[in-house]
């Protein structure tokens, strides 16, 4: 799976950067979580297991096309669940279970027009003593209150990501579900600069939330920390085309 993005075709749909970004996982059967996956969409496995990640971060700087970046509404904190797919053209990507925003009406918006289930939170990032922490408490829709606090130490940079490493963040589209059909939106970036990290303290309720309980009480198989990378998206593209080149 190569780090780096390929190369986008067509109009831009928006671009962001995602900045101080926490990836926790752990490996799950694939049949966990098949049952989530939009139609004609599938677990994506390495060696026979599949992931599901808690993710927070900062975006900043999201705007839309190759216009400037959106005051205000453009920057916020997000906390996202997430599942890896992969479709018949081979375009592996992500499912979102669930994404965390402090910002309502973006929450409001990109689930009537993407079908990504936003929701709006409080949320606060911060960093002490090398630490990164992260606090997120859902507004709506309910349950009210989920979320809970992420810690992180970031270590060394990695120089030669592993296998799993480049499979849980080289990931350069999404597949959604809107108005019953499945879509896959496509997007690009350079290679994350990744640190392993150490969770030095976990109290989640947006697994259970999204349908994974107990799994925030056990040992996550991964952990890194990264201080971010700028991204652009494609046009949402309908279906599964019968040939298309693969993708990650």
């Amino acid at each position: 799976m190569d780090p780096d993005g390929p190369a986008l075709h067509g109009p831009r749909l928006m671009r962001q950067t995602w900045a101080d970004i926490a990836f926790v996982h752990w490996a799950v059967d694939p049949a966990v979580v098949a049952p989530f996956m939009p139609a004609g969409v599938r677990p994506d496995v390495l060696d026979d297991r599949s992931y599901v990640g808690l993710i927070p971060f900062r975006m900043q700087h999201a705007g839309f096309g190759r216009g400037p970046a959106v005051p205000w509404l453009g920057t916020f904190h997000e906390t996202n669940v997430r599942m890896y797919s992969v479709d018949d053209a081979g375009r592996h990507g992500v499912v979102f279970l669930s994404l965390e925003s402090t910002r309502l009406l973006v929450s409001a918006l990109a689930r009537l027009v993407f079908g990504t289930p936003y929701t709006w939170a409080r949320m606060r990032v911060d960093e002490h003593d090398g630490v990164h922490r992260y606090t997120t408490s859902r507004r709506w829709p309910g349950p009210r209150g989920a979320g809970g606090r992420i810690e992180v130490r970031p270590g060394e940079p990695l120089e030669e990501p592993s296998e799993l490493e480049h499979f849980v963040t080289a990931r350069f589209g999404l597949h959604t579900r809107v108005l019953g059909r499945t879509w896959w939106v496509p997007n690009t970036h350079t290679a994350w600069p990744l640190h392993r990290a150490e969770l030095t303290s976990l109290d989640d309720t947006l697994l259970e939330a999204a349908g994974f309980p107990g799994l925030a009480g056990t040992t996550p198989t991964s952990v890194l920390w990264s201080p971010g990378t700028f991204t652009t998206f494609g046009l949402p593209r309908r279906g599964v085309p019968e040939r298309a080149a693969a993708v990650g």
